[in-house]
């Protein structure tokens, strides 16, 4: 069996290809069902946010095709214009890739902690969806304890830095007093948590949080000094918005241009400063063209990501070198597993030719024939039995002129055989 780790991210396609092929969270499970139910898949695990979608799979060998050609048909999409943003890997190197992706490494702001979050969420999606075996199970399990140390020994979880803070310090570059700045936030997850601490640490008193449910805007916006409103309500808010910042699970676009249109006549031109953080997007694109709005998505905030990465460049190095280790623990636990395997499998098969001959030996017995005799019989028929599988298989490694095997096969048979003749 194969590890693959197989997807697309913020570095191989744009943000109109990602939300194409991001899945939401209703179609989740189906989508893991239908993964999991490959013939070339064994086992399965879907990563999907803003910035990649990616899949973790156990498969036969050579199984990317497959599950590449599953990821195309499950979105509608030519498989050809995937493979030309896709990448794989395979073994070491989809392992090595997942400790990075879950300590942030693989992130457009270096060393952000939401992502570990969201690859628990998809551990335990698969979890419940029963595409967890024991292969994953592992991986999962060495990858969070990886990231823990990392968190725990480096500097790359001080002073968080997120998509969130990268939005807010673009927009501390436009307003020069962010005190009489009214901020607009669609959505209640946790970017949107995010956003408002950095807005209300930066000095926006007057912060709205608009959400499908009010109950959960409040759990928002109550901590911070500001108000909730339902969805519908968003039209008048916007008219009195200074900066909008949305980022919601939608699968539809909930900023309109016309909508946006009707603020801007309310509000005399004044302009509006906004971020649209989700995929797919909140924010129809048709919106960056009126001449009042300045509207960025998370592709237009990589000149702020990167002065981020240069301030924490020094602990990544430090967290590659600890996933290194911990890719070698992974490897050093995957050989054990497979080794604890074969001695399962050989000793089942040793115990089931015991069972046989031993049976034929108590039926002997109970029809009074004699004891020694059978003793014997059973001795040269159970040894022949253990021994005819291994002799087959050395005779023609011997043919086939296979040292290997023979030297293999003189360290496992003789050298680690106890003799007993001197007993």
């Amino acid at each position: 069996m194969t590890l693959l780790a197989l997807g697309i991210n913020h570095r191989t396609a744009t943000v109109e290809v990602r939300e194409q092929v991001a899945f939401a969270p209703a179609e989740l499970d189906a989508a893991l069902g239908e993964l999991r139910g490959l013939p070339e898949v064994k086992e399965a695990a879907v990563l999907s946010t803003c910035n990649r979608t990616e899949l973790y799979c156990v498969t036969e060998s050579a199984g990317e095709a497959a599950v590449l050609e599953w990821l195309g048909r499950f979105h509608g999409l030519p498989v050809e214009d995937l493979t030309r943003c896709a990448y794989h890997y395979l073994d070491n190197e989809a392992a090595r890739h997942l400790m990075r992706v879950a300590v942030g490494l693989d992130s457009m702001v270096l060393g952000e902690p939401q992502i570990l979050g969201q690859l628990k969420d998809a551990y335990q999606a698969s979890r419940l969806g029963k595409g967890l075996g024991k292969e994953l199970e592992c991986l999962f399990q060495h990858t969070f304890a990886v990231a823990k140390q990392v968190r725990t020994e480096t500097g790359i979880g001080r002073n968080p830095v997120s998509v969130a803070y990268a939005a807010v310090s673009l927009a501390s570059r436009i307003f020069d007093d962010f005190g009489r700045a009214r901020a607009l936030l669609i959505g209640a997850g946790e970017t949107i948590e995010l956003v408002a601490r950095h807005l209300k640490e930066a000095g926006v008193s007057q912060l709205t949080v608009a959400n499908r449910t009010r109950e959960r805007g409040e759990q928002v916006a109550a901590p911070l000094g500001g108000q909730a409103i339902t969805l519908d309500a968003i039209p008048e808010a916007l008219a009195e918005a200074d900066i909008v910042i949305s980022s919601t699970s939608a699968p539809l676009p909930i900023l309109g241009k016309g909508m946006v249109e009707r603020a801007l006549k309310k509000r005399r031109h004044r302009p509006i400063f906004m971020v649209d953080i989700a995929v797919p997007r909140d924010i129809e694109p048709e919106v960056g063209q009126l001449a009042d709005i300045f509207l960025y998505t998370v592709d237009d905030l990589q000149e702020v990501i990167a002065e981020n990465r240069r301030h924490r460049q020094v602990a990544a190095d430090q967290a590659e070198s600890l996933i290194e280790h911990g890719v070698g623990a992974w490897q050093h636990d995957r050989r054990i597993r497979s080794g604890g395997e074969l001695i399962h499998d050989y000793r089942s098969r040793g115990e089931a030719h015991r069972d046989h001959s031993l049976e034929q030996a108590m039926t002997r017995l109970a029809r009074g024939e004699d004891p020694e005799a059978v003793v014997r019989r059973l001795a040269h028929q159970l040894t022949n039995r253990l021994l005819h599988g291994p002799t087959v298989a050395l005779r023609e490694a011997a043919s086939a002129e296979r040292h290997d095997l023979l030297e293999a096969a003189s360290a496992l048979l003789l050298e680690a055989t106890p003799d007993t003749t001197t007993r």
